[in-house]
């Protein structure tokens, strides 16, 4: 496919500028989320004051006085650290910067004496960004037959210099660093102040900075409270599905149109499935429920603090089921209230505010509409567009609102065989979205697109067809700009995908 002209505005901007740091700060933790799930049952179940106390497993001295390691302590201290670390290298320098991360990363975890989950985020990518630099000054100048032994004696040669640096340097620095945002949360509850963090944590979430919230800070910060004392609030500031299931009800009973029929069936992927995205396009479609969400979010929070309660780890997804297994034994009750009345609180505000703009909406001829770049009389009901059907023939897919402005189509050369549905973590909305166009296409008898989903970050340029969420949009051009994307405002129900179907139909696709 061809690309847009020199002149054409590349996207980013600060916005995108944020998501992608924040899409790495999470990318590092989202892919290893099943090792804090371990470790949490392993706290929860085998510690002295578990249900199945096994000094062994739970690092408590036995009957006899005989002292164990146990699981619990190593896999905070080493596993979970060096994880991050890996996935850190890796997303800088592929493999070798995967291994030259966790040996530098060693070092920091061994001069420090606390869980080093910042430390790890931090000397993970840099140490392979290091590395990278380094191969570049001597790539190319290798003689024939030694690649392999500078290869692996440079990076072992790096890998233990960085990781002296950790000991001595980085660690003490880290601490501090670590020692001090501990602190300041420790203040901000001991003011009773926490609940004011959900004023940018909610918005934050709805720009699609959620992974980036809660596994990039709430989660390495959570995991150090939690060793300490069996439990976190941090995993519940934005964790907590309340808010979200309150504007989702809302809309259930005073919404219109599209969102009104679209939203009890997201109930269920966001309170049951944990997939909270999908709530993020009817806040975005009325701007004023961000004042919803807040509530509800300082709401949940209060709660917590209130009764004092938490999460042993991360709850991952966000599902209320992922909620209440990781919840503490001392913390059912607050836990449950606090998504109750976060729940309530955000279905109060969201139901004035729904109300008082429900005559008006009613009267606009797309009341409701959760795809508002399609024209109007075919985005209510995802009807079928001629404007689409005609795309082959005049080679310019903008006039079916499927690319913007100045973009060109060249289907005529390369008809679509691969679309990739991205977002930012690449599993929860995008997943539902694939699954969704997926089931389209098979019942249109076509069998030879594949359709699948992955992070905006994993994107390569070998794609035909990029379908992202509309604030997602500018980052995964960064990423493909050869492909053609579609930006869509609700992965569930878009009419979009209709029109994706009748231009693969369009194409003669099979």
């Amino acid at each position: 496919m061809t690309t847009t002209s020199s002149n054409t505005k590349r996207p980013g901007g600060g916005r995108v500028a944020v998501q992608r740091f924040g899409t790495f700060l999470s990318g590092m933790i989202m892919p290893n989320i099943a090792a804090f799930i371990a470790w949490g049952f392993i706290t929860a179940l085998f510690i002295q004051v578990g249900p199945i106390p096994v000094p062994e497993l739970g690092g408590f001295p036995s009957p006899d006085g005989t002292e164990n390691i146990g699981l619990v302590g190593p896999m905070i201290t080493y596993l979970l650290p060096l994880l991050i670390a890996n996935m850190g290298g890796r997303m800088v320098y592929d493999t070798r910067g995967g291994v030259v991360g966790t040996i530098a990363t060693v070092g920091v975890i061994v001069g420090a004496g606390i869980p080093m989950f910042i430390g790890a985020m931090i000397m993970g990518p840099l140490a392979a960004w290091v590395m990278k630099q380094l191969d570049r000054l001597w790539e190319g100048k290798i003689k024939a037959g030694f690649e392999m032994l500078v290869n692996n004696f440079s990076a072992g040669i790096v890998g233990m210099l960085l990781a002296l640096v950790g000991f001595y340097a980085f660690a003490p620095a880290v601490t501090v660093v670590s020692n001090g945002l501990e602190g300041a949360v420790n203040w901000l509850v001991t003011l009773g102040l926490l609940p004011l963090v959900s004023i940018l944590v909610e918005p934050g979430k709805i720009l699609f900075l959620n992974n980036a919230i809660n596994h990039g800070v709430f989660t390495p910060l959570g995991i150090q409270q939690s060793e300490e004392t069996g439990k976190s609030i941090l995993f519940l500031i934005e964790a907590n599905p309340g808010p979200g299931l309150g504007i989702l009800l809302a809309f259930t009973f005073f919404g219109v149109g599209m969102a009104k029929a679209s939203a009890p069936g997201a109930i269920i992927i966001q309170f049951l499935g944990g997939i909270h995205e999908i709530y993020f396009p009817y806040v975005l479609m009325k701007p004023l429920l961000i004042i919803a969400a807040i509530a509800g979010g300082m709401t949940g929070v209060a709660t917590n603090v209130l009764f004092q309660t938490g999460l042993r780890a991360p709850a991952a997804p966000g599902s209320i089921f992922a909620v209440l297994i990781q919840t503490a034994s001392d913390s059912y009750v607050g836990v449950i209230l606090s998504v109750v009345l976060a729940a309530a609180v955000s279905f109060v505000i969201s139901a004035v505010i729904l109300r008082a703009s429900r005559k008006r909406d009613l009267e606009k001829e797309d009341a409701g509409d959760l795809s508002a770049a399609i024209a109007k009389t075919e985005a209510a009901k995802g009807k079928k567009s001629d404007v689409l059907q005609g795309l082959q023939a005049e080679g310019v897919a903008a006039g079916a609102g499927l690319v913007e402005e100045g973009e060109e189509a060249a289907f005529e050369r390369e008809p679509i065989h691969t679309i990739i549905f991205a977002c930012d973590a690449g599993m929860g909305s995008s997943a539902m979205g694939a699954t969704v166009l997926r089931n389209k296409i098979k019942k249109a008898g076509i069998d030879s697109v594949t359709v699948t989903n992955k992070a905006i970050a994993n994107l390569t340029d070998d794609v035909d067809l990029v379908i992202t969420h509309q604030d997602l949009t500018d980052r995964a051009k960064l990423q493909s700009p050869n492909a053609l994307h579609v930006s869509v405002e609700n992965f569930m129900n878009s009419p979009k995908y209709d029109e994706i179907v009748n231009l693969l139909q369009s194409e003669g696709v099979r």
